[in-house]
């Protein structure tokens, strides 16, 4: 029997009528199979982190600064063949990332940055 596809077993997951942006993003990244995150937290991220604090199902690793964690997560991807994922907050949380991001994309290495917005 096929197995449904994990962005639809994110659906089927939780009505989305009780639940905020951050804890759908959550859940969809869970079925895709991620377990661990990197991060930076800033202000306009913060309703995504309350809603990692509160599941215990994904690792977050907290960094100095944001190019650190695009690192870390292209360094993840490599090694482990999953993709590395990225919390940032917006403006220069987000500039930051660009070194990192411009490496993985010349690499074809699967990293996701999410960024929080004003």
């Amino acid at each position: 029997m096929n197995a449904p596809h994990p962005v639809q077993a994110a659906q089927a997951a939780a009505p989305a009528l009780d639940r905020n942006g951050a804890e759908v993003l959550l859940d969809t990244l869970i079925a895709l199979g991620v377990d661990t995150v990197f991060g930076y937290p800033g202000g306009a991220v913060l309703p995504l982190y309350d809603a990692l604090y509160a599941e215990p199902r994904i690792r977050h690793i907290l960094v100095r600064h944001e190019q650190a964690a695009m690192h870390a997560a292209e360094g993840y991807a490599r090694s482990t063949g999953r993709p590395g994922v990225v919390f940032v907050t917006s403006g220069p949380g987000m500039a930051n990332t660009t070194t990192g991001l411009l490496d993985a994309l010349c690499d074809s290495i699967p990293v996701l940055c999410v960024s929080g917005q004003v």
